[in-house]
């Protein structure tokens, strides 16, 4: 079978997720909607970590880190989505895919390596109180942040280079919503032994690493937890985690389902559902979650958009008592 040159035939084509046009309006709407709930769920927790100085510690600086990771990783991919599902042209151009391509590995292997940090940051608050602000100091917690995106930043551009090498025997069809790895390994007529090696090596390394010590840390911190005496202390310790345990629970059940599956050579046409449901989980809904989990099982935040909110009606209702500043002032005299 001919090998397709990339520098002759440049652009892809989305298949998307449905080509039934009634079903193209519901996607629309509601991946428009989850795009709207992320993009202001997030921003909203960044704006309540920002306003509340009590907030101003380790943990909620990785939370705000993990609030833009979500917003810039839903947005590289759901707008894309937003546009290919009404549109007539689905195509995409190689310099297009190959961005695509690595901003969302970028973004996605990040916050693997994130939360793998605020399980470590959980670990030596609830483990070693008395030396947490002397381990979690700012510069560590400053370098635990850029050393988790730099990391991946080299990863990815590895990966995506590799990819992109492969030949596409007169296939440009991605049987997908935006350009992956996965949909491109199953895409082309080469051998894809290599690709798939470092793709199952950079998961050891860096997922399942990553994975294993978010397990050492919560095994330390549950059997720290049940050495309390206070039923209360207890309590509270759980809570703290509990959000952070349903993240994780979530985001690396789908994203090691996704890319820690077995590739079996499949042809261009190939369809699973699956493989096209994964992602929609971990690139679109979990980002939208994830604003909402840390904000239901956490008190700090919950009384700080009270509060939040109790201002602002009471400045409403109030309204304004006199019609130029000054006039306040000389009523204190």
């Amino acid at each position: 079978m001919e090998q397709l040159n990339l520098t002759i035939s440049p652009r892809f084509i989305l298949l998307g997720l449905s080509t039934d046009p009634q079903l193209k309006v519901v996607f629309f709407l509601i991946f428009l909607m989850m795009y709207l709930m992320t993009i202001s769920g997030n921003l909203l927790l960044i704006t309540v970590v920002r306003i509340n100085p009590a907030l101003h510690s380790p943990m909620y600086f990785f939370l705000t880190n993990l609030a833009i990771i979500d917003i810039s990783f839903s947005s590289s991919v759901v707008p894309v989505l937003l546009r290919n599902t009404l549109a007539e042209d689905r195509s995409i151009s190689f310099l297009g895919c190959a961005t695509q391509m690595y901003v969302s590995l970028t973004l996605g292997g990040t916050e693997c390596i994130l939360l793998a940090v605020m399980a470590y940051d959980r670990f030596a608050a609830i483990c070693r109180p008395l030396h947490y602000n002397t381990i979690m100091n700012k510069t560590l917690c400053f370098y635990l942040a850029v050393g988790s995106l730099s990391v991946q930043l080299i990863d990815s551009i590895l990966q995506v280079s590799l990819t992109l090498q492969l030949p596409f025997c007169n296939c440009l069809n991605i049987n997908n919503y935006f350009c992956e790895i996965p949909a491109f390994l199953r895409m082309s007529c080469g051998d894809t032994i290599v690709n798939v090696l470092f793709v199952y090596l950079i998961g050891g390394i860096f997922i399942m690493c990553a994975f294993f010590l978010i397990l050492i840390s919560y095994a330390h911190i549950i059997f720290s937890i049940l050495k309390m005496a206070s039923s209360q202390g207890r309590q509270k310790s759980f809570s703290t985690c509990a959000s952070h345990l349903t993240v994780v629970s979530l985001y690396y059940g789908t994203l090691m389902s996704m890319y820690l599956q077995p590739h079996s050579k499949k042809n261009c046409h190939y369809s699973n559902e699956t493989d096209k449901v994964l992602p929609i989980l971990y690139a679109a809904v979990i980002p939208m979650l994830n604003p909402f989990i840390y904000s239901v099982r956490n008190k700090d935040v919950k009384s700080t958009l009270i509060n939040l909110l109790k201002s602002k009606q009471y400045h409403k209702s109030s309204g304004p008592k006199h019609l130029f500043p000054w006039a306040q002032i000389s009523t204190n005299f």
